[in-house]
């Protein structure tokens, strides 16, 4: 009771101040059933594969190359806190605009991993380069690395491919 003989209300709740998050992607396992779900999965195991192909060619320009393991590792790092931040359910729990934040987040990586792709291309495309090393003519790539590289820059482009469809179901879900 307050000094006038009037009941204080109660403080508000402020669980119900909150407005609720805008996603209409499903959360749960459910994720997994939609082609954006799909996409992310896709993204995570060629994006997987860039990574390890890039590595195993002993990364003989590093200079190319180096961005393109930066992009791969990041993005297969993002894209798998991605999934999880739905498969766990927590956007129910995190006011955001989830349909922006995933439009910007497969545009960011479309743009980076589209970079990467072309400079993944511009080492495999050096292989006949030859190059004056220790009294030596040989050529930049060995036939093992071109061949690395070649399926890295398939499957760079593939991954590429994979964020840009992401991309445009992200964009149907934020502008309807």
């Amino acid at each position: 009771m307050s000094a006038g003989g009037a009941p204080v209300p109660p403080p508000p709740n402020p669980a119900v101040s909150f407005p609720a998050p805008r996603i209409t992607l499903p959360a749960g396992p459910d994720i997994l059933r939609t082609y954006s779900g799909a996409f992310v999965c896709l993204e995570i195991l060629f994006g997987g594969l860039v990574w390890i192909l890039v590595a195993s060619s002993n990364v003989p320009l590093p200079l190319l190359q180096g961005w393109v393991m930066f992009v791969s590792v990041t993005a297969f790092i993002f894209s798998l806190l991605f999934l999880g931040v739905f498969l766990s359910g927590m956007v129910t729990q995190i006011d955001a605009n989830w349909n922006f934040l995933d439009f910007v987040y497969h545009f960011i990586v479309f743009v980076f991993y589209f970079g990467a792709f072309l400079l993944e291309a511009a080492t495999t495309s050096l292989h006949d380069l030859r190059c004056n090393m220790t009294m030596t003519v040989s050529p930049l790539l060995s036939d093992n690395q071109y061949n690395i590289n070649v399926a890295a820059t398939i499957f760079a482009f593939v991954t590429t491919a994979c964020y840009g469809c992401s991309l445009g179901l992200a964009l149907r879900r934020w502008r309807p």
